[in-house]
């Protein structure tokens, strides 16, 4: 940790927060989380909590937090299934054909696309686009109607990568693991929205009104939540209270900026930069 980076942190102007490892762990909150967002508040700052879980509606992850005693209202929180629906309209206004679209997925990436305008099929032969995320009720129907859909030539598109999914009993497939399915099944690639490819930052950003030189991206996981950020030239802050160790976050070739145990010492290091430029 450098000067230089902590006196950055007084020049920033909108945070992004992965949820699961930062905010909290299963149903129990992180420490430190309404406060830094409540500090966030009082400097002027925006901040929006962006997740690679497409299981969820805003409101329902709202819903989720509020529970734990957060408050996080639903516009301030972008889930991967969200992104996807964005960005496939935005694709659609642009050029690509309108269509059905067949999903893998839970209720919140259904809901999503409905409210984006799309119909949703489940015949594999009537769908120009395949979408997939985490689907926590899988059948070998899913499967085999998605890999119909997309072998028949419906566009291949992927709410996330992640391959595991992290729950109080450990980690389970994720929709990244999903994903690696339909590749064999079909030779073909998708397209993936969330982190850490630029789509997921880039929806947040247009959200915010923000550019990346502005923004910090907080994360547990390196290969998602650090490597996409960096790549559009964000700040970037790995924590230890979720998946990666800070050994793991320090090797990288291009590691976070910083490395914290948790949210209570960003929130002590944002008042030591505001103090020192004030």
């Amino acid at each position: 940790m450098t000067t230089e980076t902590v006196h950055s942190l007084a020049h920033i102007r909108a945070a992004f927060f992965d949820m699961d490892g930062v905010i909290y762990v299963g149903s129990r909150p992180l420490p430190g989380v309404q406060e830094l967002l409540d500090y966030l508040d009082a400097t002027g700052r925006r901040w929006m909590l962006v997740t690679n879980n497409a299981a969820l509606t805003s409101q329902q992850f709202s819903d989720k937090v509020a529970s734990m005693g957060l408050r996080v209202p639903a516009e301030r929180i972008l889930g991967s299934a969200e992104a996807t629906a964005s960005w496939l309209r935005h694709q659609i206004e642009k050029g690509w054909p309108k269509g059905k679209v067949i999903v893998n997925g839970q209720e919140g990436l259904r809901s999503a696309l409905t409210n984006a305008g799309f119909e949703l099929t489940n015949d594999p032969f009537d769908a120009a686009y395949a979408v997939s995320g985490a689907n926590f009720s899988l059948t070998y129907n899913d499967l085999a109607n998605v890999t119909l859909a997309i072998r028949n030539g419906a566009r291949f598109i992927g709410t996330n990568s992640d391959r595991t999914y992290p729950t109080e009993r450990g980690q389970v497939p994720g929709a990244g693991a999903i994903l690696a399915l339909f590749t064999a099944a079909t030779d073909r690639e998708p397209i993936v929205i969330g982190k850490p490819n630029a789509p997921m930052f880039e929806e947040a950003m247009r959200r915010l009104g923000v550019t990346p030189e502005e923004t910090l991206m907080v994360g547990d996981r390196y290969e998602t939540d650090i490597v996409g950020a960096l790549k559009l030239g964000m700040t970037t802050v790995g924590v230890l209270t979720g998946i990666d160790s800070r050994s793991t976050f320090a090797t990288q070739s291009a590691p976070p900026h910083l490395i914290l145990d948790g949210l209570p010492e960003l929130l002590t290091l944002l008042r030591r930069a505001d103090a020192e430029v004030s």
